[in-house]
């Protein structure tokens, strides 16, 4: 499974607060010592993720409720299915459940997304690149489901990877300047640069970056991207990016780049649809 999250805690704490505020009103009503049970199905079929979300969830509110899981993070789940039985203290279950919910429609939707592009380009060299265009606040819970979903991170945030776009190199005054002032300032780094043209791709090529990024290229100029790529400097890799669907993955991947970059995988969720069905006993 992917590392998860150092800030997984915290995010549930503030889910929940946000939830709950200085208390569940409508949960007060319900006695103390009731009990409830219960179990979450899927009406469609996705990939699951979120466990660890929904656990931290009921874990914050009381470690009395027990989660007993069917399916695990990153696995196919089917219309109708399982996905855990819940059974704990009626006042606990009801005031976690849309916390644990939104968080687990969401992730799941996520790793679906993500995996219907990896399984578009299968059998092809060519990886899957989520971006920063997440929730804000949830951007390690995204990328977490975007590795659950079978595709790679580009990058973390801003301080993990140089990316120089067209406002960096207008400011360094060329795409050799920007190059030469990222190696020089963030040594032990990734460097990337952007570039819209054949011309820009050339000189980008000369000055040996980590990897190259290919901004609204159509598809013949992709390859022949590529094929400079191979003639000039093998070792820099090359990412696709701008206008790639679902439908056009395929032919992007075939061209021969190595990564393609989709901000659709964690901007365009759609929630994944859940329902929690409980019951009630006594103490």
């Amino acid at each position: 499974m992917p590392e998860l999250p150092r800030d997984l805690v915290e995010q549930v704490a503030a889910a929940l607060a946000e939830d709950v505020g200085g208390g569940d009103l409508t949960a007060a009503l319900v006695p103390a010592a009731q009990q409830a049970r219960g179990r979450l199905i899927t009406r469609e079929a996705a990939v699951l993720c979120g466990r660890p979300w929904a656990e931290a969830t009921f874990r914050q509110l009381d470690p009395a409720v027990r989660l007993t899981w069917q399916a695990a993070d990153g696995e196919l789940i089917s219309a109708g299915q399982v996905l855990f039985e819940i059974a704990g203290p009626a006042r606990a279950v009801l005031t976690g459940e849309r916390t644990a919910l939104n968080f687990l429609q969401l992730l799941s939707g996520t790793a679906t997304a993500t995996r219907a592009y990896v399984d578009a380009i299968a059998g092809t060299r060519c990886r899957i690149l989520d971006t920063r265009k997440t929730l804000p606040g949830l951007r390690r819970a995204q990328k977490y489901a975007v590795r659950c979903g079978g595709a790679d991170n580009h990058r973390m945030g801003l301080y993990d990877q140089v990316l120089i776009k067209e406002n960096h190199i207008a400011a360094a005054g060329s795409i050799t300047a920007a190059i030469a002032a990222a190696r020089a300032g963030a040594r032990g780094v990734r460097v990337e640069v952007e570039v819209e043209t054949a011309q820009e791709l050339a000189e980008a090529l000369a000055a040996a970056p980590d990897i190259v990024m290919l901004d609204e290229f159509s598809l013949s100029d992709m390859r022949a991207a590529v094929a400079l790529r191979d003639a000039r400097a093998a070792q820099v890799k090359l990412e696709a990016s701008g206008s790639v669907s679902l439908e056009t993955v395929r032919q992007v991947a075939d061209t021969g780049v190595d990564f393609i970059s989709v901000g659709a995988i964690t901007k365009h969720v759609r929630a994944v649809d859940l329902s929690m069905r409980l019951q009630f006993s006594g103490p």
